[in-house]
């Protein structure tokens, strides 16, 4: 992928920015810039993009999950990681089991059983995984991990616990069916008598998490290329002026913040991340956070 190259003047950035609390003002035009237009890619689903950019550099700036940006940045892939959290939220409802085939299932009754994931990078799995782990007590090489999507960095190969079912098949309708003991669903986590969340009361089990991790793990966050810091860096102080105004415009949450902005904000979930990635095998090797930001970055977002 040969580095993208940007001129003088006002510039029109292709965005792979899809809508959330923390990019809303910017989807509706509430934040705009006489130097900096974005272009909306208006996918669906973010995550449709992320090859696309990773592989082919195709978006200006795109959100960007972080368990498949810390791969990338870790294979030297050049782009730099914004500290703007588009979405994050708690992750422990997001694993659940039918009790039509189990009556009850605990975590650590995971280990020689069967689980569905989309993607053994996508970052649920990565949360729920490192969740079950080191609170837990489940070794996530114990499990068998059934997936349908293959990585989006052609560098990385799974691990041996991973194999791949029929990309036809749907988890979700696995999971009712009784082909899968579990499966992380996310936000497709049926709404149906029969399926129970792993973790039991798991609302309160992520606040008690949150007391102690200090933290809302995040999702997705926002890369933009190396060479837009190093040919534009009014472009990219501007950006993320912009983004910073996007943010303050949904406010507070209850003392919970689930978007922090900027890098010392976000060291605690980044470096969190890094540990379970590491646990979980998705790392060639070590990263560190300051590592995930261009100079540029350090410059204007260190706080």
């Amino acid at each position: 992928m040969s580095a993208k190259t940007y001129g003088q003047g006002p510039l029109t950035l292709s965005a792979n920015i899809t809508r959330f609390e923390p990019t809303r003002a910017l989807l509706e035009r509430e934040v705009t810039s006489n130097l900096v237009h974005l272009e909306f890619a208006g996918l669906k689903q973010a995550h449709a993009g992320f090859k696309d950019m990773l592989r082919h550099g195709r978006y200006d700036v795109s959100e960007m999950a972080i368990a498949t940006a810390l791969q990338a940045l870790a294979y030297g892939k050049p782009f730099t990681l914004l500290p703007f959290v588009a979405l994050g939220r708690f992750q422990h409802h997001c694993i659940g089991y039918n009790t039509d085939v189990h009556a009850h299932l605990a975590p650590a009754d995971l280990a020689g059983k069967t689980v569905g994931v989309r993607s053994y990078t996508q970052t649920t799995g990565l949360w729920v995984r490192g969740i079950l782990q080191n609170d837990y007590g489940l070794d996530p090489d114990s499990v068998d991990w059934l997936c349908f999507d293959q990585p989006h960095l052609t560098e990385y190969t799974d691990p041996p616990s991973v194999r791949f079912g029929d990309p036809a098949d749907d988890p979700v309708q696995m999971l009712l069916e009784g082909r899968l003991d579990a499966a992380i669903l996310g936000m497709n986590m049926p709404d149906d008598p029969r399926i129970r969340p792993l973790i039991p009361d798991p609302h309160k089990a992520a606040l008690e998490w949150h007391g102690r991790a200090g933290l809302v793990p995040p999702n997705h966050y926002l890369m933009i290329h190396n060479s837009l810091c190093d040919e534009r860096p009014d472009v990219v102080r501007v950006l993320w002026h912009m983004l910073v105004r996007s943010r303050l415009a949904v406010g507070g949450r209850d003392g919970i913040d689930p978007w922090p902005i900027g890098i010392a904000a976000n060291r605690p979930a980044l470096d969190c991340a890094i540990r379970y990635a590491t646990q979980q095998h998705l790392l060639p090797g070590p990263v560190a956070v300051d590592d995930l930001f261009h100079p540029l970055i350090h410059e204007i977002a260190g706080g």
